[in-house]
């Protein structure tokens, strides 16, 4: 008893002086369920059973060995960690300042002070007060932007606004694929999950470089209302992941997953990452974005293609004339022909000439010697105008990328093919073609992805795969006397083929280029060199193959879409016979929710004809 007694007071001194336990194992399970702490440690719930895996692939961003798959493991370890005393980039505290600062918060713990020299440093260096969320629009040239793409912009103090936004720096997530890799073989390691994904910062003016000026992509700019703390744990939580390892997937796991985590990390509650179902589409998380009231305002940069393009297109027909003989060397900058019109048109002249010049420099390489000294002549006679206005910018479209149609499309529809009626269901789960409503969408261009095309036959009860298509990609972009870019398309899935006797479900491959023009304001014109390859057992060979060629026209607009025009094949392989076909389909839009749509067909093949033809309903979701 005396011995009790006198170890009294060395008990209450311990007691007194020992660190406040943040948790007990009996309600760390509760806390470890908080959806604030399961984003922080990117965790999600297994598909099967009850459990949680995190999307982090990276043994070190965990301070548990059981992190990966036990949220309350790794919320234990945490609190114990930080509350370590110790000190330097090596403790908990400076290794994870996000989890530090939601659990200080949250249990109001009192934990050592860490100095943490290079985080600090860091914190610095970006010196951020907002952050502004960046769409790059969509660019069909390369598999890893064909949706678009996503980054953050980190904006200092404004006290000059455009110089410090351009020194500003971006935080971006992308594949870490090796500089060799092709087209194909990236396409396939980012379906699949074949690159780890990393988080990367790099000054705005070379995300504008890469964006706008080299891939000719606009760029829509959306300051983000977060507060200075919201920003603040924001980036904490990208110190967090900046140096560790998320397997990247081009369809779910990718640029626009990852920053919705970082916002839902700023921002507890608005739940960002709950939106993403199969696929996380860039231009579909600014909408979510934007729906969940995170946007204070938006800006527009045009791409340096799209405001020299402009420049040329405001100009009259005559005067276009004009300055394509000038810039390609036909006419001299001084010319008589310039020189007779008013000073305001030969100002716009000149200046819409200079812009394509220093852009097909640029672009297309123009020759040095030959674009350098036209530059300077050009300069030359624009500094003999007084008093002529700068040509203007292009205008914001009216409707934004995030503005147009959601980019998951059902359809059900009713049809005949050679006097068999059937119902038919479709379901796309991405992204648009060139009859969708085109508003917030690039004029021509289509991208497919698991389209997938159900008919019932109701004169035999039948249900039949018609179509799966894996990826189609069109690109239906106007040549005129200024650019002459190639039109193309390609495309792999399964279709059914007609062998002569009976329908079959064969997988194919095919592709094309040509050009297409401008018939007027509305419609385009188009003509495609076309090639296809399929292959199956019923075919004679196994497979077969046709050269072929694609004439058409296409006009679209807000209210009404509509493509026509005639398809030859030659088969060559199996069986040496042509496939010829009219073709004509339209779609009325209501809205951006909804269209009707119409197609048409008639075709000869194997000597014989048939007619189909399809009407109904698509919905955009």
């Amino acid at each position: 008893m005396g011995y009790l007694l006198r170890l009294g007071p060395a008990l209450l001194w311990l007691a007194l002086t020992a660190p406040v336990q943040a948790d007990t194992p009996r309600n760390t399970q509760t806390l470890s369920q908080d959806p604030a702490w399961l984003t922080l440690g990117h965790y999600q719930t297994d598909t099967l059973g009850t459990g949680f895996t995190s999307q982090a692939d990276d043994p070190d961003f965990f301070l548990s060995d059981n992190g990966k798959h036990s949220p309350q493991s790794e919320l234990e370890a945490t609190l114990a960690s930080i509350q370590r005393p110790g000190d330097g980039d090596g403790h908990a505290q400076c290794r994870f300042p996000a989890r530090t600062t939601w659990l200080r918060k949250k249990l109001e713990l009192s934990l050592p002070d860490v100095n943490c020299p290079a985080y600090e440093e860091w914190t610095e260096t970006l010196n951020t007060e907002t952050v502004t969320l960046v769409f790059a629009a969509s660019y069909l040239n390369s598999p890893s932007s064909m949706f678009g793409h996503t980054f953050l912009r980190l904006d200092p103090p404004q006290e000059d606004a455009e110089t410090n936004l351009l020194l500003a720096n971006t935080i971006s997530y992308a594949a870490d694929a090796a500089a060799h890799d092709s087209e194909i073989l990236f396409a396939y390691k980012g379906i699949f999950g074949g690159y780890p994904g990393i988080t990367t910062v790099q000054p705005y003016y070379e995300k504008i470089r890469l964006y706008s000026d080299i891939e000719h992509r606009d760029l829509w700019e959306y300051k983000l209302n977060l507060t200075q703390p919201e920003v603040d744990l924001m980036l904490a939580h990208a110190w967090e992941i900046r140096d560790h390892n998320f397997d990247y997937y081009f369809f779910d796991e990718n640029c626009a997953y990852r920053l919705l985590a970082l916002i839902d990390v700023a921002r507890p509650g608005t739940d960002l990452l709950d939106e993403v179902s199969t696929h996380a589409i860039p231009s579909d998380t600014v909408r979510w974005v934007v729906d969940k009231d995170l946007v204070a305002g938006v800006y527009y940069r045009p791409s340096a293609a799209t405001s020299v393009a402009y420049s040329l297109e405001t100009l009259p027909d005559d005067q276009q004339t004009l300055a394509a003989a000038v810039a390609n060397g036909y006419l001299a900058p001084g010319a008589e022909e310039v020189r007779a019109l008013s000073p305001e048109e030969r100002a716009h002249v000149l200046d819409a000439t200079y812009d394509y010049v220093r852009y097909q420099s640029e672009a297309e390489s123009w020759p040095r010697e030959f674009a350098a000294p036209l530059s300077h002549e050009l300069l030359t006679e624009r500094s003999k105008i007084d008093n002529a206005a700068a040509p203007a910018p292009p205008p914001e479209p009216d409707i934004r990328d995030d503005q147009g149609h959601d980019t998951f499309r059902a359809s059900i529809g009713a049809g005949q093919l050679a006097h068999r009626e059937f119902t038919q269901l479709t379901l796309r789960p991405a992204y648009h073609d060139v009859l969708d409503p085109p508003a917030g969408y690039r004029a021509g261009a289509q991208l497919q992805f698991l389209r997938l095309d159900a008919r019932y036959y109701t004169d035999n009860d039948e249900l039949q795969l018609e179509q799966l298509i894996g990826v189609e990609i069109r690109s239906l972009s106007p040549r005129d006397q200024f650019f002459s870019p190639l039109s193309w398309q390609v495309g792999f899935g399964g279709r059914r083929t007609d062998t002569g006797n009976k329908r079959v479900l064969t997988p194919y491959l095919e592709g094309g280029a040509g050009g297409s023009w401008m018939l007027g304001k509305q419609i385009q014109v188009f003509a495609i060199a076309t090639a296809v390859l399929e292959i199956d057992d019923d075919l004679d060979r196994g497979y077969d193959a046709a050269p072929g060629a694609d004439l058409g026209l296409l006009h679209q607009n807000n209210r009404f879409s509509l493509i026509a025009g005639a398809r030859t094949k030659a088969w060559i392989a199996s069986s040496q016979h042509r496939q010829d076909q009219v073709y004509a389909r339209g779609n009325w839009h209501l809205g951006r929710d909804f269209s009707v749509f119409a197609e048409f067909t008639r075709e000869d093949h194997y000597d014989r004809y048939q007619s189909t033809w399809q009407a109904g309903l698509h919905a955009y979701f």
